[in-house]
């Protein structure tokens, strides 16, 4: 749709206070979608739902990515890109108000008691994430040079993490506990003001980002792209499939932890304990991402990069440790993981689509685990899952746009249209759940797993000038 001009693009410039203001709004998105692990067994149990009803907590979310994406792709191919127009910080305020709207609504929604309203609320809460979606993660690519490109998403996306790891505890204490009806019993009412406390929270980082001088990046008007040029590169069509089987798996794995670690089988546990369990797999994903970010730096050394990374695992689970209530005993067994993980990106060699397929196959092995295993072996298989999904989404963003030249913008929109899988996975493994119970339900996050790990190794056999590039620059 348009490109960076080189002069602007090319020129030495500090992009710090840029960056960290564009990160503090990753954290709170990441919180707030977060929040919707501790909605669904909390809205469950207030409406009586199956698990498939309470999946439409996803779907109505998730969804809203979808819609909003397919209608900037719409707008984009027959009138100009939207955000190239109107500009990045323009379009990151609006979806922040947008999402904070979402947030408002709870209140009427909590106090009708209505499950429609809720779901209401989450799909325009969602709507706003979409434009943050299309333009934050396109405006941090843009905050330095393209090489360093992935490592800063990653960066990013770390602290993104860092806020769905609050999110189950705090967030969790404020429904469950801090505004829950004084009697203990589960009242609507409970959501109002933290989501209240949020959309507060998201206007004052848009009063923030409207007053910080961002860089207005320059851009030069291309020839509209119309039609569906994009889709004659078979690998984007892959990648789109894999983002959907990715989002998809992630959600409905986060979606179904509480309800896992409650089985009988398995835990026993409560709500107020399982949320902190948590808050451990998408810490994992803070870990590894933050691990990811060092490993995809190409300036560093194998054995710089060896050094940080210790460095970097080590402060992020003393982190980990500070926030959640459990004890160094309950939570040690993480280690296990930070260690598979730091082989698992060695073996890869910081080439994209090899380090994905072994994290893939990771995942499979840990959700077949989790299925034939009871008691804390099954728990630490589901938990160990989110270190492994940390490096994905930019490894199949990045894979899946390769080489796509004045079809790159639409592609992209085609792979954020596939966060769709976040609506439709979890769907699927609610039905299943009702059927054959929680432990088997998770059989459709394997196959979703399956196909990346495929979609990896077809773009190292496929894309291999990506991964010679990458491998040669890392070492």
């Amino acid at each position: 749709m348009f490109m960076i001009n080189k002069e602007v693009k090319t020129q030495s410039r500090n992009y710090t206070i840029p960056l960290i203001t564009i990160t503090l709004l990753f954290f709170m998105w990441g919180f707030i979608t977060c929040m919707n692990d501790i909605l669904i067994p909390y809205l469950k149990q207030l409406f009586k739902l199956t698990f498939f009803e309470s999946m439409l907590v996803q779907f109505c979310f998730f969804g809203a990515y979808f819609i909003g994406s397919l209608i900037y792709f719409l707008i984009s191919i027959s009138k100009g890109d939207p955000i190239n127009k109107a500009g990045y910080k323009k379009g990151i305020v609006f979806g922040i108000f947008l999402a904070a709207f979402g947030c408002v609504l709870f209140y009427p929604a909590a106090t009708f008691s209505y499950y429609p309203l809720f779901l209401g609320a989450l799909f325009i809460l969602g709507l706003g994430f979409t434009v943050l979606q299309i333009t934050a993660n396109a405006y941090v690519s843009l905050l330095g040079s393209e090489e360093s490109a992935s490592s800063r998403l990653n960066m990013t996306q770390a602290f993104n993490a860092f806020g769905t790891t609050i999110a189950p505890v705090l967030g969790g204490h404020l429904i469950f506990e801090f505004f829950s009806a004084p009697d203990g019993s589960f009242s609507a009412v409970a959501t109002r003001i933290p989501y209240l406390i949020f959309a507060g929270i998201l206007l004052l980082v848009a009063l923030l980002i409207s007053r910080v001088k961002l860089p207005s990046f320059q851009t030069q008007e291309e020839e509209i792209v119309t039609g569906w040029g994009a889709l004659q590169f078979s690998h984007l069509k892959f990648g789109v499939f894999a983002m959907f089987c990715y989002v998809g798996g992630e959600v409905a794995v986060g979606s179904f932890i509480i309800s896992f670690l409650e089985q009988p089988q398995i835990m026993g546990f409560n709500e107020i304990i399982s949320k902190n369990y948590l808050s451990l797999y998408w810490g994992g994903a803070m870990i590894g991402r933050f691990l990811g970010a060092i490993s995809l730096n190409q300036s560093l050394s194998q054995g710089k990069k060896a050094l940080y990374m210790l460095g970097a695992a080590a402060a992020v689970f003393l982190v980990i440790f500070s926030i959640v209530d459990l004890s160094f005993s309950q939570i040690s067994f993480f280690i296990v993981f930070i260690i598979l993980n730091f082989v698992a990106f060695f073996i890869g060699k910081a080439a994209p689509a090899r380090t994905l397929s072994i994290f893939a196959a990771i995942n499979v092995l840990l959700l077949i685990s989790a299925m034939v295993n009871h008691g804390e072996l099954a728990m630490y298989s589901i938990l160990g899952i989110g270190i492994f999904n940390s490096i994905m989404f930019s490894n199949i963003y990045t894979l899946a746009i390769s080489g796509l030249g004045k079809y790159t913008s639409q592609g992209s929109s085609l792979v954020v249209m596939a966060i769709l899988g976040g609506a439709i996975v979890p769907i699927f493994q609610g039905f299943l759940a009702d059927q054959f119970g929680v432990q088997h339900s998770f059989i459709i996050p394997v196959f979703c797993y399956l196909v990346i790990l495929i979609f990896g190794a077809y773009c190292t056999k496929y894309l291999g000038h990506v991964e010679s590039t990458e491998s040669k620059s890392g070492h």
